[in-house]
C-alpha cells in the first residue's frame, strides 16, 4: 500500500473515532434517560425501546471498533 492510500486510511479512522465518540454520548445520555425512568415504568413499551436502543448502540460502537482495528491491520500490512 502506498503513502497516499495510507494516509486516506488514517483520516477513515479519525472520522470513525470522531463518530464513535458522538456514538458514545448518545448512548450514554440514552442509558441515562433509561435508568432515570421512575419505577412504574421500568416495565412499560417505553423503557423496552430505550433499553433495545442502548443494546443497539453498543452494537454498532463494537462495529466500529472492529472496523477501525481492520482499517489499522491494512494500513500495516
Amino acid at each position: 500500500m502506498n503513502k497516499e492510500r495510507r494516509k486516506s486510511l488514517r483520516e477513515i479512522q479519525s472520522k470513525l473515532d470522531r463518530l464513535g465518540q458522538d456514538l458514545e454520548t448518545l448512548k450514554e445520555e440514552e442509558e441515562e434517560y433509561r435508568d432515570n425512568m421512575p419505577e412504574n415504568l421500568q416495565e412499560s413499551d417505553r423503557y423496552q425501546r430505550a433499553d433495545e436502543v442502548c443494546d443497539l448502540l453498543q452494537e454498532v460502537l463494537e462495529s466500529m471498533d472492529n472496523a477501525y482495528q481492520q482499517i489499522e491491520e491494512a494500513v500495516e500490512c
